[in-house]
């Protein structure tokens, strides 16, 4: 699989820096005074300094959940799924969205899920299956 890249905006560096690479633990690439680069899980993730930047809203339904729109995120399998979801849920700072559950229990895609939010107000999910198999399964 190759690497996707998000641009997304952020209200300020520092803070994004710290809940990146502190509290979700991603390497810090390349940056200067208006952007930075994160590394999510292999993935490139580039911050860009935008006062104002908006949050988002708890508008769309998945699964009879209200999901944050727009968000981003990654997929991961259920071993790594866990250990994030239990770094997060250890640190009191986390502003969550959604807190770690399992849904369309017993069905096709069958997946943990979580939504929690940037300093900026950017939504992010994270989802775990047990195989990368059920990702697009119907």
């Amino acid at each position: 699989m190759t690497p996707f890249h998000l641009a997304f905006p952020v209200r300020d560096l520092d803070e994004t820096r710290q809940f990146y690479a502190g509290v979700l633990g991603c390497k810090i690439g390349r940056s200067s005074q208006t952007w930075v680069d994160f590394d999510l899980f292999g993935h490139q993730m580039s911050a860009h300094l935008r006062p104002g930047a908006g949050e988002a809203v708890a508008d769309g339904k998945v699964g009879g959940m209200a999901v944050p729109i727009p968000h981003f995120g990654v997929v991961l399998l259920m071993d790594d799924w866990q250990r994030l979801a239990d770094r997060l849920e250890a640190n009191a700072g986390v502003d969550w969205l959604e807190r770690p559950q399992i849904r369309f229990v017993g069905e096709p895609g069958e997946q943990a899920t979580l939504f929690i939010r940037d300093p900026s107000g950017n939504a992010l999910e994270f989802k775990g299956f047990r195989s990368m198999d059920a990702v697009f399964a119907h």
